[in-house]
């Protein structure tokens, strides 16, 4: 039996409008990948940042299956920003990136996809849902086809299996991905001289994935600019895991379910190498 099974049924129901909506993503990006047209900017998202053809394609997709399900939700997506579907107060959030590394599908870079987390609007004022009311999170690499999964207190998967991540305590022996791009924190470049590998993939969710996997033994983001949305599905994923995610100073992410929130994040496999992580930009 499949993790699914061991959840209320009301959770499986939108378990599986997550994964039709994956499925039809799928279905609308795969012929755009590669395309010249489909990076062609259309208009500008309500995060503030270009949007392309190829993102209205996957986005359109999203809101078509969630206004097929015919009860009261809230998308929050980079590109409408908050947009509310059916009549009453929404019974989930649905806080969905539709394509995750938009620049390497473009350019068929294999490291591209979707981030779906959903939170019980249920018993909370809308305006008050945060990062830490996510309850199910849910990211797909369309390129090699992997699922990741999580429920809340319940654990992660990745294709069915269940995930463990790394053990490595060990700064000088790890690999890490990090966004370090613009990053005015000097201190991070005594930490990128001690690390043995370091990757820039260009999309975040995969990468927090790969935290989660072992793939990766740390993950950081540190201009504090990173979307909220981009990373909702993935701190789950890594946190059901047994993995650590916090900001800069190591504390908690709280930021709101919203577009206009942003952060920084260092996720790590394990607490250890997490504390000496943060030893060495001097916030333990």
């Amino acid at each position: 039996m499949s993790f699914w099974g061991k959840i209320m049924k009301e959770d499986k129901f939108w378990r599986d409008v997550s994964n039709e909506i994956i499925y039809n993503v799928e279905e609308a990006v795969s012929p755009l990948v590669g395309k010249k047209e489909a990076g062609k900017i259309v208009k500008m998202g309500a995060d503030g940042t270009p949007t392309k053809m190829i993102d209205v394609a996957a986005e359109e997709k999203v809101i078509e299956i969630l206004k097929d399900v015919e009860r009261p939700v809230t998308l929050v997506s980079e590109e409408i920003g908050e947009f509310k579907i059916g009549e009453g107060s929404s019974e989930v959030f649905f806080v969905v990136d539709p394509l995750d590394g938009t620049s390497n599908a473009l350019k068929k870079i294999p490291a591209y996809g979707i981030s779906i987390a959903v939170a019980d609007a249920r018993n909370h004022l809308e305006d008050s849902l945060t990062i830490q009311d996510i309850e199910v999170g849910l990211v797909k690499n369309m390129a090699t086809g992997d699922l990741y999964e999580a429920v809340k207190g319940e654990g992660s998967w990745m294709n069915g299996e269940e995930l463990i991540p790394s053990v490595q305590d060990d700064i000088s022996s790890s690999s890490i991905g990090a966004f370090i791009y613009g990053t005015k924190v000097q201190r991070i470049n005594n930490l990128c001289k001690m690390i043995r590998r370091m990757r820039i993939l260009g999309s975040v969710a995969i990468e927090l994935c790969y935290v989660a996997s072992g793939a990766y033994d740390a993950f950081m983001d540190l201009r504090g600019n990173l979307r909220i949305v981009d990373i909702a599905a993935a701190k789950l994923i890594v946190e059901e895991a047994g993995g650590v995610v916090t900001d800069q100073s190591g504390g908690p992410l709280n930021g709101k379910l919203n577009v206009r929130e942003r952060t920084a994040i260092v996720a790590v496999g394990n607490q250890n190498l997490h504390k000496e992580i943060m030893k060495f930009m001097g916030a333990l």
